[in-house]
């Protein structure tokens, strides 16, 4: 993929300053778009939008399906646009300028309002509008059947560990499954009605921003959750016991730069190989996930990229990631087969952590721009592969910090910085002090050579670390849960903005 030289914002849809609790489809994602395009920014990059779990703080890792939206990301008061709206959706709603989500509340008021409009769409829906949903069911059906209903199963059930499910229900006894579908047919429609409510907003998004010439970066995780809809459908393309269906080996990184014990995140692992050769049923998984995220955003950031090389089992047993051992991945193999059916594909490769020249090289075979982070680049190292003038390849994206770094500010004024290497950047930095250190790095990222410039809307604003958005390892009930407040971005960020993007020739539009 070959990228022009250009700039845009990390910011997720929770964290923009939706009126009840946190960001939403709704007039505050049009309003961001409209600052991005304000600010002579080109893309806008946001987390994974699927459903995500309270077990694991609200991960947008950790989902319960690959394919389905977040529904909690629903403007209730955007349904005016359907005939059959009433006023009875949104009474009483309680508006709540926070400075962090409550995951929790919106969830519950979400669930009852959505259940009120699917009753109105079923009684009051106009024969084009009936049409417009039953035509998203059947063209998503491939994913919609089966998400619908694990559900309601795990509705049903209170959990979606679906090993904790009746024998027959987890282990998808068909007469058992044929049942359910004829006896809760009801709620299965409420998830599928949803799903359609979450995509039409999702798309009319999408639609605007493409218009203001803003392209959506969207993030796929190289993992799925063992509690989802894509295991319990798919058992047989992934590494799971036979008997007990439980993994036996799991996902996760060694020690890194995050983490003295590495990342045990506990996902299972593909069955990438039938004998000698590639799975083809894992690969034709992964082509329907990638052809439906491509048709969601304009790119695709790829999460873990390096686990395609290679990857890291960990024994189910283990409590931490550190007795592991590297397994093969698919490597270029697996691209050339969704290059026949997708064509060329627009693409970033996470190729953060322990990188190895293997790794490099499949990332460079299939021409993907990879990631620099100036906050892993002032060790002292003269040599460091994230320090701005070892970066010669310009086909990159460079940020100041990711959704799992602390904040610019709050990562140089604490003491996760040493001294010695907050001295080291200083110097290498050209100054003799440390004021508005976000506003250095910015302009740091902003004058390399990478083809594009990514910050995340914290370091924007200059935010301190009580406001990152995640801590790896670490199920804090604040991780993910960081929004901004009305009001926080002026218009003096915006020029801030457009005046780094002219001076440093990132802008695509007058």
């Amino acid at each position: 993929m070959n990228l022009e030289r250009s700039c845009g914002i990390l910011c997720h849809i929770s964290s923009l300053p939706g009126r009840y609790g946190h960001g939403t489809l709704g007039s505050e994602a049009f309003e961001f778009a409209d600052f991005l395009k304000r600010s002579g920014q080109s893309f806008w990059q946001v987390l994974p939008i699927h459903p995500v779990k309270p077990v694991t703080c609200y991960s947008p890792y950790d989902s319960s399906s690959t394919f389905a939206g977040n529904t909690d990301f629903i403007n209730l008061e955007e349904l005016k646009e359907f005939s059959w709206y009433s006023d009875d959706i949104v009474a009483g709603l309680q508006e709540k300028d926070t400075q962090f989500c409550n995951f929790d509340e919106i969830s519950e008021i979400n669930h009852y309002r959505l259940k009120l409009a699917l009753q109105l769409f079923l009684t009051s829906a106009s024969a084009e509008e009936k049409n417009s949903y039953s035509t998203f069911c059947k063209n998503n059906k491939y994913w919609l059947e089966d998400y619908s209903l694990f559900s309601s199963l795990a509705a049903y059930f209170k959990t979606d560990d679906w090993l904790k499910w009746d024998f027959g229900y987890a282990r998808r006894n068909s007469s058992q499954l044929s049942k359910w579908k004829t006896d809760r047919k009801d709620e299965q429609e409420f998830y599928k009605f949803t799903q359609y409510l979450f995509y039409h907003q999702w798309n009319k998004l999408k639609k605007y921003c493409n218009e203001h010439g803003i392209k959506l970066i969207g993030d796929i995780p190289f993992y799925v959750s063992f509690s989802s809809s894509d295991v319990w459908a798919n058992n047989d393309i992934f590494q799971l016991d036979k008997k007990s269906s439980e993994p036996v080996d799991i996902a996760g990184v060694p020690p890194d730069y995050f983490s003295e014990t590495g990342q045990r995140w506990g996902n299972p692992l593909y069955k990438w190989f039938s004998g000698s050769r590639l799975n083809s049923s894992v690969v034709d998984w992964w082509i329907k996930r990638i052809r439906h995220l491509t048709q969601v955003v304009d790119i695709v950031r790829i999460d873990h990229f390096r686990a395609f090389e290679s990857y890291w089992a960990i024994p189910a047993t283990e409590k931490t990631a550190v007795n592991g051992e590297w397994r093969k991945g698919p490597g270029i193999k697996f691209f050339h087969e969704v290059q026949k059916a997708l064509g060329d594909l627009p693409l970033i490769a996470e190729d953060l952590g322990m990188i190895t020249p293997e790794v490099q090289e499949l990332r460079d075979r299939l021409n993907l721009p990879g990631m620099k982070i100036l906050q892993f680049a002032f060790d002292q190292n003269n040599k460091n592969p994230y320090i701005t003038h070892n970066i010669r390849n310009s086909n990159c994206i460079i940020y100041t910090g990711t959704h799992d770094n602390n904040t610019t500010n709050g990562w140089y004024y604490s003491d996760e910085l040493s001294w010695d290497n907050k001295n080291y950047l200083k110097r290498y930095l050209g100054i003799n002090h440390d004021h508005e250190m976000h506003k250095l790095m910015i302009r740091e990222a902003y004058k390399s050579v990478a083809d594009v410039v990514l910050i995340p809307v914290q370091d924007v604003l200059g935010l301190g670390q009580e406001h990152r958005m995640n801590t790896p390892g670490t199920l804090n009930d604040k991780n993910w849960s960081w929004k901004l407040k009305k009001g926080m971005l002026t218009i003096e960020h915006e020029l801030y903005l457009n005046e780094q993007a002219q001076f440093y020739n990132r802008t695509l539009y007058p």
